[in-house]
């Protein structure tokens, strides 16, 4: 599954968007760089029920925002993105 597919998959699970959890994470002070990822993975599952490989994308997502290695772009394989930036306005909202 890309990462960008585990992205739409919380939103269709919870109803936000990446960048929601972005805003919501950093109005609890778990967007500091000291913030322990087991930190926002226990507050995920606690309040939205998410698994931690969902979790860890959100993680992901507000540490290091909509930047992705490239490791993955533009290869074949169940592990692909298109791109080396992922969207996180939500599924309607995709260009």
């Amino acid at each position: 599954m890309s990462f960008q597919a585990y992205l739409d998959n919380i939103e269709a699970k919870t109803g936000l968007t990446p960048r929601q959890f972005m805003t919501l994470a950093h109005e609890r002070g778990l967007d500091e760089p000291s913030t322990k990822a087991g930190q926002i993975i226990a507050w995920l599952k606690a309040d939205y029920g998410l698994g931690r490989g969902h979790a860890m994308a959100l993680v992901h997502v507000i540490k290091n925002g909509a930047k992705i290695s490239d490791k993955h772009v533009g290869r074949s394989g169940s592990h692909r993105d298109d791109s080396d930036r992922l969207w996180l306005d939500g599924v309607e909202n995709r260009p």
